[in-house]
C-alpha cells in the first residue's frame, strides 16, 4: 500500500474526511448495536424461565406438633394421702397396673363393720327360709294340749257355778238364803265365765302358733328378711367401692411421662383423669400413650387433605432423617385464631415411634396424588395486583413484558401448578421488571 506525503493529504478535498468519519462512526454504532442486542437478550435469559410440563405431584406443606394419643392426669376419687407409690417416671405400665395406694384404715373398717352386718342378715335369711324345725313343732302341739286342758278345766269349773246358783235361786227368792249369799253364787258364776273366754283365747293362739310351724312363715316375713340382706349388701357396696377407690389403677397401657407427688403427699379429687395442665399440683402422675402429630390446615388448603393420605415428618433434631406417617383425622369443626380459620389434622406414625419425643415442632409434607404433564412454573414468579388479580409478567418475541392473568392449584415446594392463562414455552419473569414493578404488588404465598 502506498502511503501517500503529508503534502498531498492536505490537498485532498473536505469531503473525504467527512466520508472517513462516518464509515468509522457507523463501524462503532454497528458493534454497539449489536453488543447491546447480545446483552438484552442474556439479561432476559437470566430474569426468564421457561414454562414446563412435567410430572408432579402437589405437596401441602405445615408446620405440626408430636402428641400424646391419649394423655391423663391420675388423681384419686377421694382426698387423701398416699400410702405407697409404685412407678417413676419413664416406666411403661398395663392396664389395670397398681400406680399407688391411699391411706384406707377406715374405710377398711367400714367395709369390715358392714361385712359383718351382711353376714347376719344372709343368716337370719337363711333360717326363715328353712321353715320350723320337728322339735318346735312338738313343743307347740304340746302348748295347745296344754292349752286345751285348762279349757276344759275351766268349763267344768263353769257349770258348777252355773249349778250352784241355779239351785240356790229359788232359795234366794223364797227367802231362805239372804242376797248376799246369793250375790256370792253369782260373782262366782261370772268369775268362771271370764275364765273360760280367756283360756280359749289362749288355746285359740297357740293352735295358730302350731299351724304357723306346720305351714312356715308367710311371703312376706321373707321378703322383709331379703330385703334386710340387699341393704346390707348395699352398704357394703359403697364402702368397697371407697375402699377399691384408694387403690389407683392405670386406665390404659402407657408410660408414665411425668410424676407429681412423693409418698405422704395430700392429693384430691378434684381433678381425677384429668387431662388439664393445671390438675397437676394435685395429681399423682402423668400417664401417656402413643405418638400422633397434630397440626392446623389454613380453610383454603384442607380440601387437599383427605383421611389416609400420605405425610412425610421432619424435624430440626433428626434433620437427616424423614419419617412417614399418614391423616388419621381431620376435624369437623374449625378453629378461629388471630382472625385465621384452620382445621385439626391429626396425623398417626408410621415411622419414628421410637425417636420422636411428644412436644416436639415437626415439618409436615402432606403428598397429593401425582399429576401427569402438569404445566409449572415458579411460585417466586406469580404476583397479584393492587386490584387482587393474580398472574405473571410474561416476556413476547419482542422482548416487551406485559401482565398475564392466570389461574393457579396448589403450589408444590416452590413450584406452583398453573390451570389457565399460559401454555407450553412461555417465557415469565421470575420476579417483576423494575420497569413494571407497582406498589402495592406482593408475591402471592400458599
Amino acid at each position: 500500500m502506498q502511503i501517500l506525503p503529508l503534502s498531498r493529504v492536505k490537498k485532498l478535498n473536505p469531503w473525504i474526511f467527512g466520508i472517513l468519519i462516518i464509515g468509522a462512526l457507523g463501524t462503532t454504532t454497528t458493534i454497539y448495536l449489536q453488543t447491546e442486542d447480545t446483552s438484552s437478550e442474556q439479561n432476559l435469559t437470566n430474569q426468564t424461565v421457561l414454562v414446563q410440563t412435567k410430572d408432579w405431584v402437589v405437596q401441602i406443606q405445615a408446620n405440626g406438633v408430636v402428641q400424646a394419643v391419649r394423655k391423663i392426669n391420675l388423681s384419686p376419687e377421694d382426698s387423701g394421702r398416699i400410702a405407697k407409690l409404685y412407678v417413676s417416671e419413664g416406666d411403661r405400665v398395663a392396664k389395670g397396673q397398681i400406680i399407688a395406694r391411699m391411706s384406707s384404715e377406715k374405710v377398711q373398717a367400714q367395709v369390715n363393720q358392714y361385712l359383718a352386718s351382711l353376714e347376719k342378715a344372709v343368716a337370719d335369711l337363711e333360717l326363715k327360709r328353712a321353715g320350723t324345725r320337728l322339735e318346735e313343732i312338738a313343743e307347740a302341739k304340746a302348748r295347745v294340749a296344754s292349752a286345751s286342758a285348762s279349757v276344759a278345766a275351766a268349763q267344768a269349773r263353769l257349770n258348777r257355778a252355773t249349778e250352784e246358783l241355779k239351785r240356790n235361786q229359788m232359795p234366794a227368792q223364797e227367802g231362805a238364803i239372804s242376797r248376799n249369799a246369793f250375790g256370792e253364787f253369782i260373782a262366782k258364776q261370772r268369775e268362771a265365765k271370764a275364765n273360760l273366754e280367756a283360756e280359749l283365747a289362749r288355746l285359740k293362739e297357740q293352735r295358730e302358733a302350731l299351724n304357723k310351724a306346720h305351714n312356715g312363715l308367710r311371703p312376706e316375713e321373707i321378703a322383709q328378711a331379703q330385703a334386710e340382706v340387699a341393704q346390707a349388701k348395699a352398704q357394703l357396696a359403697f364402702y368397697q367401692s371407697q375402699f377399691n377407690n384408694t387403690v389407683i389403677r392405670a386406665p390404659f397401657a402407657g408410660i408414665i411421662t411425668r410424676r407429681f407427688a412423693q409418698e405422704g403427699d395430700f392429693v384430691t379429687p378434684t381433678t381425677s383423669a384429668s387431662s388439664n395442665e393445671g390438675a397437676t399440683s394435685t395429681s399423682i402422675a402423668e400417664l401417656s400413650s402413643g405418638l400422633e402429630i397434630e397440626a392446623k390446615i389454613p380453610e383454603a388448603t384442607i380440601s387437599k387433605i383427605h383421611p389416609d393420605q400420605s405425610v412425610n415428618i421432619q424435624t430440626d433434631t433428626y434433620s437427616n432423617e424423614t419419617f412417614k406417617g399418614q391423616v388419621s383425622l381431620i376435624a369437623p369443626r374449625a378453629v378461629q385464631e388471630n382472625n385465621i380459620t384452620s382445621f385439626r389434622v391429626k396425623v398417626a406414625l408410621s415411622t419414628g415411634q421410637a425417636k420422636l419425643k411428644s412436644g416436639m415442632n415437626v415439618r409436615l409434607t402432606f403428598l397429593g396424588e401425582p399429576i401427569k404433564n402438569a404445566l409449572v412454573i415458579p411460585l417466586a414468579a406469580v404476583v397479584t395486583q393492587p386490584n387482587g388479580q393474580t398472574g405473571v409478567y410474561v416476556a413476547d418475541e419482542k422482548t416487551k413484558t406485559r401482565f398475564q392473568p392466570i389461574k393457579v392449584s396448589a403450589a408444590s415446594g416452590d413450584q406452583v401448578q398453573v390451570l389457565e392463562g399460559l401454555k407450553k414455552g412461555d417465557r415469565v419473569f421470575i420476579s417483576p421488571p423494575s420497569n413494571e414493578k407497582i406498589e402495592g404488588v406482593d408475591t402471592v404465598g400458599f
